[in-house]
């Protein structure tokens, strides 16, 4: 988990500064004992006859279920990739965008050929967008060729790059507005900085709309990538700032980053140090959340931000060196990962999810059952009324649960699925505002599919086999599931910059061990 596995702090330090973090735990416990939580109805959202679901993202996080209980993403047919080893999915089958609404799984297909598709973002009323692969070899890398494309009406729609070979769509709005980034043919004297790896040629924020490619140019440097659009239009992303090495940043220029708008791009600034290390969310107001680095610049010393629509703010961290904002809603309440001052044995500090509002960093603890000071969690998503997901493990992952925090309560979810589930629940990725939930578990033979968790309560009186009494979470027990085993994946021996952006974003949050290593 990436936020169980940075430097150590000092044992001094830890000595001193581990009570706040064990009085955190035992408040959270207190207030376990007494909330209640609804029952939820699990729905496994299935393959198209493969082992794996999944879903892509460049870096940052991904609105990937809206309020009318559609859900996207991508999921493994039984075709094998014939351009193995070098798959677009990890575990090197053909995988389709699909979407999943009132029980009925879509295949949105892909661009003509053998080839596979990401789905990544969908809206309000149904538009996605994402990646495919086009059937075409990157001549200057060698490497399946990807394009940006977005899905209306069933219908898929390549939107092209500037002249280069590649490109990717990262979001898109309910207006059929598609941000992302694509290549031009200028050569990239840069391949080292977080998410602009070179693919040979410059790349370029982009937004597309009505059948045109807009090209939305950088902050001073050569390239630039465009993250999250919201319903107004503005776009999020993050930018090379000159053509200037540093060598302090392994050569490369500083990566701040923007909010464009008005066809004008602002740069955000900086908490201290020059590289944006995620950009992972933007709401209606235009603010915008991730990580960066501080002033010594140390990729293992970054922390979590703000832009609040008129300042760029270090939201801080629990007592360490670490951590990253995920998401936001539209109230400006911010979740993620913060470090304390706690260390696995033989890592580092653990991180714990938190809650920010009103300029208060608050501390989500961990699911009941682990131990306070063993125990790690981060927060990925959070809805109009506070209710925040995320995943919660122990330190060596024999406990590994998605997990659902309400009302000053953390509960795991496996808790509140009817007890002859198979499935095991570790990630819960996004909750929308009806508090329905889409996340990640785990099957017994080790493939790893998209739930759907309904919450039975009075917005959704009309689901069947739901139970609506109240379960007190401190005291339930979690439902027969499989502990999470090896996945299934076939060993990816290239090294591509698709295989990079995937394996820094995807790897660290699923805890795929083919990404990095054979082992979990």
């Amino acid at each position: 988990m990436k936020f169980a596995t940075l430097e150590c702090i000092a044992a001094i330090l830890v000595t001193l500064l581990v009570i706040p973090v064990q009085l955190a735990a035992q408040e959270t416990a207190k207030q376990n004992r007494h909330h209640k939580f609804h029952h939820y109805q699990l729905i496994d959202v299935g393959t198209f006859g493969g082992p794996n679901t999944n879903f892509f993202t460049n870096g940052q996080a991904a609105q990937i279920l809206n309020n009318r209980g559609a859900v996207t993403g991508t999921a493994d047919t039984s075709v094998p990739d014939p351009n193995a080893p070098n798959c677009l999915q990890y575990d090197c089958f053909i995988s389709h965008t699909f979407i999943w609404q009132k029980g009925s799984l879509t295949d949105l297909g892909a661009l003509p050929g053998i080839n596979g598709s990401f789905g990544g973002w969908i809206t309000p009323n149904g538009l996605v967008a994402g990646i495919s692969e086009n059937g075409e070899i990157d001549p200057l890398i060698g490497t399946p060729e990807i394009r940006a494309v977005f899905w209306r009406d069933g219908q898929i729609i390549d939107l092209g790059t500037f002249g280069g070979n590649e490109s990717f769509a990262s979001a898109v709005n309910s207006r059929g507005q598609v941000v992302g980034s694509a290549l031009n043919a200028i050569l990239d004297p840069f391949d080292t900085a977080p998410y602009l790896y070179s693919w040979g040629t410059q790349m370029r924020a982009f937004l597309w709309q009505k059948g045109v490619m807009r090209d939305l140019g950088t902050l001073g440097g050569p390239d630039s990538v465009a993250g999250l659009v919201n319903e107004a239009g503005q776009v999020a992303g993050f930018s090379y700032t000159s053509y200037i090495p540093d060598p302090a940043n392994g050569g490369t220029p500083p990566v701040h980053p923007f909010l464009w708008e008005n066809g004008k791009m602002r740069d955000l600034g900086t908490i201290g140090g020059t590289q944006v290390f995620q950009l992972n969310a933007l709401n209606e107001r235009g603010q915008v959340v991730g990580s960066m680095t501080l002033a010594d610049e140390d990729p293992n010393h970054v922390h979590p931000f703000l832009w609040d629509g008129r300042t760029l703010l270090n939201l801080g961290a629990f007592g360490g060196n670490e951590g990253e904002a995920d998401w936001l809603n539209d109230a400006g309440e911010v979740v993620g990962h913060a470090a304390t001052p706690n260390l696995c044995p033989g890592a580092g500090a653990i991180d714990h999810a938190f809650l920010w509002r009103n300029g208060v960093m608050r501390d989500l603890g961990i699911v009941p059952g682990i131990d306070p000071l063993q125990g790690a969690s981060g927060a990925t998503g959070i809805n109009s009324k506070t209710q925040v997901v995320g995943e919660s493990s122990s330190c060596d992952f024999s406990i590994d649960d998605a997990f659902l925090w309400e009302n000053g309560s953390m509960a795991d979810l496996n808790t509140l699925i009817p007890p002859d589930s198979i499935m095991h629940l570790f990630w819960a990725a996004y909750i929308n505002d009806r508090g329905e939930i889409t996340g990640f578990g785990f099957l017994p033979d080790g493939d790893v599919h998209t739930f759907l968790l309904i919450p039975c309560d009075e917005n959704h009186s009309d689901v069947g086999a739901c139970d609506y009494s109240l379960i007190n979470a401190a005291t339930a027990t979690a439902s027969v599931s499989p502990a999470p085993t090896m996945l299934n994946l076939t060993a990816v021996s290239h090294d591509t910059p698709m295989r990079r952006l995937v394996r820094k974003q995807l790897g660290p949050r699923f805890h795929i061990p083919g990404l990095q290593s054979p082992t979990k």
